[in-house]
């Protein structure tokens, strides 16, 4: 049975950003040999997928690459330029995906849930540490819950609010699957273009609430969200 989680704050941080570090996962990998920082992507959307990255670090990982934020807090031309020094610098990491038709199937929680655990399973190990940003731990599976596709579990989630500006492998995370998802989202702007995806991403801005008002739902649009004003939510 996956142990139940723990939940930290970190301390107030003085005006201005934080910069990522290491610093919290050193502490964890005083009891670690690996630990996984984990984000998501795409939650709040109308179209798309969720993308959740997972970024693993050990004692002997080096300095975080320069530059290394939120991935909110950085351009777009700055994420994408991180993305090789990431690969670099990070011990492992993936991505994993769940589509609009699982969100419909299984909610948004249960397929951000399935999206991370097919990226644990893309990993070369398994980090027996996890740190989740937010204060909601979706991964840990309940017991009355699909087991995603069968990923052994990992013994420890703990779950930090703001982790993406505390933590390096969480910040590094975010920025791998917000760059990912994006590519993804410019792509299908070519296949559905009056719904504006390359520029917003598949998020609920007014031109693209219009174009499904006026053009209906497209087959990557989130169906069991009532997008549609006869739709009942």
């Amino acid at each position: 049975m996956p142990q139940v989680p723990d939940q930290v704050r970190p301390a107030a941080e003085p005006a201005g950003q934080p910069t990522p570090n290491l610093d919290f996962e050193r502490g964890e990998l005083a009891r670690y040999q690996l630990v996984g920082g984990m984000d998501e992507v795409g939650r709040g959307a109308l179209a798309g997928p969720v993308c959740v990255g997972v970024v693993c670090v050990s004692q002997v990982t080096a300095k975080p690459p320069a530059g290394l934020r939120d991935s909110k807090q950085l351009r777009p031309p700055r994420r994408e330029a991180l993305v090789p020094s990431i690969a670099d610098w990070a011990d492992c990491y993936a991505l994993g995906w769940a589509g609009p038709r699982e969100i419909d199937l299984h909610g948004i929680v249960g397929a951000l849930r399935l999206a991370g655990h097919r990226a644990l399973a893309a990993l070369p190990s398994l980090p027996p540490r996890l740190i989740l940003d937010g204060a909601h731990d979706w991964l840990t599976l309940a017991p009355d819950l699909f087991t995603g596709d069968g990923v052994p579990w990992p013994s420890s989630v703990l779950t930090l609010v703001k982790a993406d500006q505390v933590c390096a492998s969480v910040a590094a995370a975010s920025v791998l699957a917000k760059v990912a998802r994006d590519q993804l989202m410019v792509e299908l702007d070519g296949a559905y273009p009056a719904y504006h995806f390359a520029s917003n991403k598949g998020y609920g801005t007014l031109p693209h609430r219009q174009a499904i008002t006026d053009l209906g739902l497209s087959p990557t649009h989130r169906a069991s969200w009532a997008l549609l004003k006869h739709q009942n939510p």
